[in-house]
């Protein structure tokens, strides 16, 4: 392969701009990384260069936490569908290479061509994240567990938002059902939460718990004029603090419902 074999090796490694990091926290990624150190080079790259080739690429692999913060494109973390996507990504880009045979000079090329792109791809995936998956709530307490590319360590954090996440008005028929839904998109992508909560509040302030479950939506049927006024419902968290508050008012159309009834002949 001549003399000039190294110094291919360290210049292209040299192209690679600060890539990828979060990745090596996949188990996957460092498993295929040995396999392409024991099982791959061997007859695909003279030995005396193995060991210059997997520093690089493990540099290449672990610099992602040496890039900038930005609060648009990277802050240090990501979430683990975004780890999982990123690694799927680079794992599958390493086994088209390991399957195409390519040896020597060739092989190194198409290596880290390959990490070059990867890299672009987890910088789309973490930008992604971060605009859209990384505190989602509008309102209420978001439990994620994140993972800092620095150090791989994984840590829940709580996004704050205002416990308050509004009044809803519902409008009933009498003896049709009344339906209160306290779900919100990110509930289920949420970690940490315990037990939805509905209660009737009444003028007085007080209140009567009505239901308390992993059911979202407490459902009245064959309501009644009585039925009608204010609803609260409470979302709990392993935490002290509740994850999402939302009050209902119901106003009852009773009159209307009462003539459907009278209206409907007995006898089709």
């Amino acid at each position: 392969m001549g003399p000039r074999f190294p110094l291919l090796v360290a210049a292209l490694a040299s192209c690679l701009p600060p890539a990828l990091g979060c990745v090596i926290c996949d188990t996957k990624v460092v498993e295929a990384l040995k396999s392409l150190e024991m099982d791959y080079l061997p007859g695909h790259l003279e030995t005396e260069h193995h060991k210059n080739l997997m520093k690089r690429v493990n540099q290449a692999v672990q610099d992602f936490k040496d890039l900038p913060l930005d609060e648009d494109s990277y802050m240090g973390v990501v979430d683990e569908p975004t780890l999982e996507k990123a690694s799927w990504s680079l794992l599958k880009d390493l086994k088209r290479i390991t399957d195409s045979d390519v040896k020597g000079e060739l092989f190194v090329k198409e290596l880290f061509w390959m990490l070059h792109q990867q890299k672009e791809t987890f910088a789309r995936y973490v930008a992604l994240f971060q605009k859209d998956a990384f505190c989602p709530n509008k309102c209420g307490m978001m439990l994620q567990t994140l993972i800092w590319c620095s150090n791989c360590q994984k840590q829940v954090h709580a996004c704050r938002k205002s416990m308050d996440c509004g009044e809803r008005n519902v409008k009933v028929h009498e003896m049709e059902d009344m339906i209160l839904d306290c779900e919100l998109n990110w509930h289920q992508a949420s970690q940490g939460l315990t037990d939805y909560s509905f209660y009737r509040v009444w003028r007085n302030k007080s209140e009567t718990l009505l239901y308390k479950g992993k059911e979202p939506t407490l459902i009245k049927t064959m309501v009644e004029p009585k039925d009608a006024g204010t609803y609260r419902c409470q979302l709990g968290t392993v935490k002290s603090s509740p994850a999402t508050i939302i009050r209902f008012h119901v106003k009852g159309c009773f009159a209307i419902g009462l003539r459907r009834i009278l209206d409907t002949p007995l006898i089709p």
